[in-house]
């Protein structure tokens, strides 16, 4: 059973930074694409970045581009992500998902992920 737990959510300043992580057990981490979302509140759930099994190709919406980093320790099972100059709009919950797949597919649902963990809030403040 695929468990997804995310954390390092919390309370920043805008223009501050915080790093989100995301352990992962279950099955054998390093064979697929990870990725995060996030659904702030009111809206639907979007696609924030995402990263295929072995972590050399990356791919993220253009809201997060140039201030969000996605990597991955296969030896850890763990998955990040690092947030710079956070905005006030970048509030949400935050949620790691994994694929059936080793890499993310940007024309499918969710970008192939499949297994989601419960998330961890994320409020940026004025």
């Amino acid at each position: 059973q695929v468990q997804l737990v995310e954390s390092g959510g919390g309370l920043v300043l805008a223009g501050g930074s915080l790093r989100l992580s995301c352990a992962a057990s279950g099955r054998t981490f390093s064979r697929y694409a990870m990725a995060w979302f996030r659904q702030a509140p009111g809206k639907e759930r979007e696609f924030v970045a995402a990263i295929n099994w072995g972590g050399h190709s990356t791919y993220f919406a253009d809201s997060v581009k140039g201030r969000f980093t996605i990597w991955r320790d296969n030896a850890k099972n763990t998955v990040y992500l690092q947030m710079n100059s956070l905005k006030l709009e970048d509030t949400a919950v935050y949620y790691c998902a994994s694929g059936e797949g080793d890499t993310y597919y940007p024309g499918a649902e969710n970008y192939g992920m499949h297994y989601w963990g419960k998330g961890t809030l994320v409020t940026v403040s004025s």
